[in-house]
C-alpha cells in the first residue's frame, strides 16, 4: 500500500499537467481571436489548475475571476479556454469537504452561462448559447457530485476497514491477555497442588528417615507418583497449547471423570492431611469443563490447607449433587499454625477459582470460618439436558487449556 501511494500521486500530477496543457492549447493565438493577450489570459487560467486538488475553492475563485474579467472586457464573448471554469467547478465538488462551496461554484458557473448570451445580437441565438452553456455546466456539476459521493463512500469503507482492523487488533490483544491468564491459572492449579504435596512429603521423609525408614520410603514414593502425575498433566497442557488444531474435542489437562475429585482427596491424605469426604446425591452426567472445575476447586482448597494450616488441621469436603446445580464446600479448622514461611505462598489460586466458576455462571466465596479456619463455597449450575453450559466464546484450543467446552460454531 505504501508503494502504491507515490505511484498514484505521480499519476495525479501527470493528469493535472495534461489538463493544464489542454487549457493552454485552447488559448493558442490560432484558436483565440485576440491573439497574444488572449494567450496570456489562457495561461493565467491554466496555471492555477495545478493546485486544484489541494486548494479547490481558491483555484475556482481565481479562475472564475479571470473568466469574469474576460467576459467584461470582450463584451461577454466566450472563448475555448473558459473550459477552466468547468474544471475548477468540478474540482470544488470533488475535493472540497463542504458541499456548500460546490453549490456556490455551480451558481457562479450558471451566472456566467447567462451572461454569455448577452453578446448575441439575435435574441434566439443568445438563448441557445445560454441554454447550451447552462446544460453543460449542470452536467459537469452533477458529474462532480457523483464522483464526490463515490469518493465519500469509498472513504467511509476505508475508515470502516481501518476501524475494524483496530478493533480486531484490540480484541487480539485482549484475547492474548485472557489466554495468558488462563494458562497461568491452569499452571497454578497443576503445579501448586503437586508441589505442596511433594514439599510436605519431602519434609516428612527427612524427619522420618532415621526413625521410621518405611514411612520415609512411602513418602518418597508419594513424591515420585505426584511428580509423575504433575508432569503428565503439564505435557497434556503443553500439547494443547502447541497444537491449536488438535481436533474438535479438547484434550483435558487433568484426569477425566468424577474420580479425579476422589484422587485429589486421596493425594491430600497421602500428604498427611486429615480429610473427610462427604457426598450427597449421585454424580450427574456433566460437561467435562464443570467436572474439571469441581476438581480444581477441591484441589486448590486442599493445597491451601497444606500450605497455610497447621499440621493437625482437619478438613471436610462436602459435594452436593443436585439436578440443577453442584455445590462444593471445603472447611478446615486451621489446626496449629505453622512456622512462618513454612511453604511459599502465591495468592493467585482463589482468583483463578473465582474466574473459573464465573465462566459457568456460578457463585464462589472464600474467607475465614467461625472456628479460626478457612471455608470455601462454590455453586455451579447444571445445564438443562440436551443444552450446553454457559461458556465463553473461545476457540476449542483455548477452551481446552481452561478445561471448558469449546464455543459452538456459528
Amino acid at each position: 500500500m505504501t508503494t502504491d501511494r507515490p505511484f498514484r500521486r505521480l499519476q495525479q500530477r501527470l493528469f493535472d499537467l495534461a489538463v493544464m496543457g489542454l487549457v493552454g492549447m485552447l488559448a493558442l493565438p490560432a484558436v483565440v481571436p485576440y491573439e497574444l493577450p488572449g494567450f496570456l489570459h489562457g495561461l493565467a487560467m491554466a496555471l492555477p489548475l495545478w493546485w486544484r486538488r489541494r486548494y479547490p475553492v481558491v483555484v475556482f475563485a481565481v479562475v472564475a475571476a479571470l473568466a469574469g474579467g474576460q467576459l467584461l472586457t470582450t463584451n461577454f464573448v466566450v472563448v475555448p479556454h473558459d473550459l477552466a471554469v468547468l474544471i475548477a467547478m468540478y474540482s470544488v465538488l470533488t475535493y472540497e469537504r463542504r458541499l456548500g462551496w460546490g453549490i456556490l461554484a455551480g451558481a457562479v458557473a450558471l451566472l456566467g452561462s447567462g451572461l454569455a448570451g448577452v453578446a448575441m445580437s439575435q435574441e434566439m441565438a443568445g438563448w441557445i448559447l445560454t441554454t447550451y452553456l447552462a446544460v453543460v455546466s449542470i452536467g459537469v456539476w452533477f458529474l462532480g457530485l457523483a464522483i464526490r459521493n463515490r469518493r465519500l463512500y469509498v472513504r467511509s469503507l476505508e475508515e470502516r476497514a481501518a476501524t475494524a482492523e483496530r478493533e480486531r487488533d484490540h480484541l487480539a490483544r485482549i484475547a492474548v491477555i485472557e489466554e495468558r491468564a488462563r494458562i497461568a491459572r491452569e499452571l497454578h492449579d497443576i503445579v501448586a497442588h503437586s508441589l505442596a504435596v511433594m514439599i510436605v512429603q519431602a519434609d516428612g521423609a527427612s524427619y522420618a528417615l532415621a526413625r521410621d525408614p518405611a514411612r520415609a520410603a512411602e513418602a518418597v514414593r508419594t513424591i515420585g507418583a505426584t511428580g509423575r502425575q504433575a508432569l503428565e498433566e503439564m505435557r497434556q497442557l503443553v500439547a494443547v497449547l502447541r497444537d491449536p488444531g488438535h481436533g474438535d474435542t479438547p484434550t483435558e489437562p487433568a484426569p477425566t471423570g468424577w474420580g479425579q475429585v476422589t484422587e485429589a482427596v486421596e493425594r491430600a491424605r497421602a500428604a498427611g492431611l486429615a480429610v473427610e469426604l462427604m457426598v450427597h446425591g449421585s454424580p450427574p452426567e456433566a460437561p467435562s469443563g464443570i467436572v474439571l472445575a469441581v476438581h480444581r476447586i477441591v484441589q486448590e482448597s486442599l493445597t491451601n490447607v497444606l500450605k497455610h494450616a497447621g499440621p493437625d488441621a482437619r478438613t471436610r469436603v462436602v459435594l452436593t449433587y443436585a439436578p440443577e446445580r453442584i455445590e462444593v464446600a471445603v472447611d478446615n479448622d486451621g489446626g496449629t499454625r505453622p512456622e512462618p514461611e513454612r511453604l511459599p505462598t502465591g495468592g493467585h489460586g482463589l482468583v483463578g477459582l473465582r474466574e473459573r466458576v464465573s465462566l459457568y455462571g456460578g457463585e464462589f466465596s472464600a474467607g475465614p470460618g467461625s472456628d479460626g479456619g478457612w471455608r470455601v463455597r462454590a455453586m455451579l449450575p447444571m445445564p438443562p439436558p440436551g443444552s450446553r453450559p454457559p461458556t465463553p466464546a473461545v476457540p476449542a484450543d483455548r477452551a481446552a487449556a481452561l478445561g471448558a467446552d469449546p464455543a459452538p460454531a456459528t
